[in-house]
Formats: structure tokens, sequence, C-alpha cells
């Protein structure tokens, strides 16, 4: 799902970096936050790939696993993050930056969404 939508976003972009691949890991209802749920993923960003500006309507938490990844929201400054590093994007978030460092080597990192039940996880940018 989020794999697909991504891909349908850079799908009319010409020249676009490579996509990313997004494994679904777990999604989880909340009984005790009524309405909201978790979903867990790994996403793969192979050499030189990188995200097409996007948002979640969720909280976002991200730890990296391998590689150097580029992040960043609208307003805020973009920041590079390794192995054990964290990055937060809140439910109003524009993702304008979303990239791997290199573009030699793959970067890994797990997303954490707090979202409302149902609710796609990725969504255009307004």
């Amino acid at each position: 799902m989020l794999a697909a939508a991504l891909a349908a976003q850079q799908a009319g972009a010409q020249d676009a970096p490579p996509a990313p691949v997004v494994e679904a890991l777990l999604t989880q209802k909340l009984p005790d936050i009524p309405g909201k749920e978790v979903l867990m993923l790994t996403v793969t960003y192979p050499p030189g790939g990188a995200d097409p500006v996007h948002r979640h309507d969720a909280h976002g938490f991200i730890y990296v696993l391998e590689g150097e990844i580029v992040m960043g929201v609208r307003g805020g400054r973009e920041v590079r993050l390794g192995p054990g590093q964290t990055f937060h994007e809140g439910p109003t978030d524009i993702h304008t930056v979303g990239r791997n460092a290199s573009t030699i080597r793959p970067a890994k990192f797990v997303v954490v969404l707090v979202k409302n039940r149902g609710a796609a996880a990725v969504l255009p940018a307004n």
C-alpha cells in the first residue's frame, strides 16, 4: 500500500530517483486510544533513492538501521541520520526531504506510524 502510493507519485516524474522498497511489518489497533492504530514498516532506500514530497496525517517515528538518510519537513532543517538515530514528523508536517545520503550503498530504517484506523499511510502534500 505505501510502496504503491509512493511509486504512483514518482511515476509521473521524469528522471525520478529510485523508489524505496517498503515492507509492512505490523498493523495493530490501539484499544486504549479509540480510533487509532500503529503501522510499523521497514523502508529501504536503494543507492540514490528518495521519496516524493508527501505527508502522513500521523505521528511518524523513524529509526535508522543501516546506512545514512537525509530527512526534513517543511519549515525545518534537513538532518542527516545514521544507524541508531531517530526522526519524528507530526500529523501536519509535509515531508519534503526523504532520501538516501549515499549513491552507492542502500539505507534501511524502521517507521512507526500512529494514525487513524484504516487511514492511508501516505497522502499527497497539499
